[in-house]
């Protein structure tokens, strides 16, 4: 995969329905990513939150739509956090898809075959 997407807009804010906490925050890419890229970006940034309150109510599995990075369930004690780390992790994502960083994509068949031969070892089956 080789792409590089930045962000090319100022955030813009959405109140989401009744009910939900937070808010919709868009913000606009410099094109439209691959469902790879939007993977990828999606694993950087949730990697980003592990053991952070920052990502209490937020969602991630839509997280890129169209040319926007879509984040759902922001509050306003989080946002500092969140722009940070989604920075960090679009920069990331940009690395490993030119090929400075290997990715999840980059394991030989072989590997992961035995990677789930071990699990299949270690996993109880009727």
């Amino acid at each position: 995969m080789f792409e590089h997407h930045q962000i090319v807009s100022d955030a813009h804010g959405e109140a989401l329905p009744d009910g939900a906490v937070g808010v919709r925050v868009r913000f606009r890419l410099s094109g439209c990513p691959s469902s790879q890229w939007s993977r990828a970006l999606r694993a950087h940034l949730s990697s980003e939150l592990v053991d952070h309150a920052a990502a209490g109510h937020l969602r991630l599995n839509d997280i890129v739509q169209g040319d926007q990075i879509v984040l759902e369930g922001v509050e306003a004690s989080e946002a500092a956090t969140l722009a940070a780390s989604l920075r960090r992790a679009v920069e990331a994502t940009n690395q490993a898809a030119t090929g400075g960083t290997p990715s999840a994509g980059d394991v030989a068949q072989g590997e992961a075959d035995a990677v789930a031969h071990q699990m299949t070892l270690g996993v109880d089956r009727p």
